[in-house]
């Protein structure tokens, strides 16, 4: 994450720290997703994209949808269709002046976050037919996207899962105590089986 590692930052390491991360003058390549990054981002349900207001205010939103929502269509872009919501539209005005975008990806059960730093742009769905299908999630959302966020990848990196509280979504918890189930059921059968025959002496 070169481009946060600024002068104040590194002299906020040495004073704290008494060491600083490496920054180079010169910006490395822009950072190409692996596996297991595309993996991680294309099984999100959610994640927090925070972006610069025109008169300079950072401004966090939180993005959701049907696992697979988020997409990565190549080594370096991702994107998501963006639907009717507040009407705000605080997100798009911002990136039509400031491109920048910070996204943070959390999977609460693992423990996992990643960071990404890009640039984004707002696509109009109805002028993108082919992309807004392309990003439709697995079973539909039930309603047109009005928007595409399509966002090139500058860097990322993996945070330490320090305090990271794990949660769970509903489906999650049934998964989990869906054989707890089954053995309970188990056992009140045997149960029920051991009181008939007591009941037959």
């Amino acid at each position: 994450m070169h481009e946060v590692l600024t002068p104040a930052v590194l002299k906020a390491q040495d004073k704290y720290y008494g060491r600083r991360y490496s920054a180079d003058d010169e910006a490395p390549s822009p950072d190409e997703l692996r596996p297991q990054e595309i993996s991680f981002i294309e099984s999100r349900d959610s994640f927090y994209m925070g972006t610069i207001t025109e008169n300079g205010w950072p401004y966090v939103q939180h993005r959701g949808g049907p696992a697979g929502f988020f997409r990565v269509l190549g080594p370096r872009e991702i994107a998501f269709s963006d639907y009717r919501g507040n009407r705000q539209l605080v997100s798009t005005g911002s990136l039509a002046v400031h491109k920048r975008v910070s996204l943070f990806l959390i999977d609460y059960p693992s423990r996992s976050r990643l960071k990404i730093l890009g640039e984004a742009e707002v696509l109009d769905a109805r002028e993108h037919p082919e992309l807004a299908k392309k990003l439709e999630p697995s079973g539909g959302h039930g309603a047109p996207p009005e928007r595409i966020f399509r966002i090139k990848i500058l860097s990322y990196d993996w945070n330490c899962p320090k305090f990271i509280t794990p949660r769970y979504t509903e489906e999650q918890v049934k998964e989990l105590i869906s054989p707890l189930q089954l053995r309970v059921a188990e056992l009140e059968s045997e149960l029920a089986t051991l009181r008939d025959q007591q009941s037959d002496q």
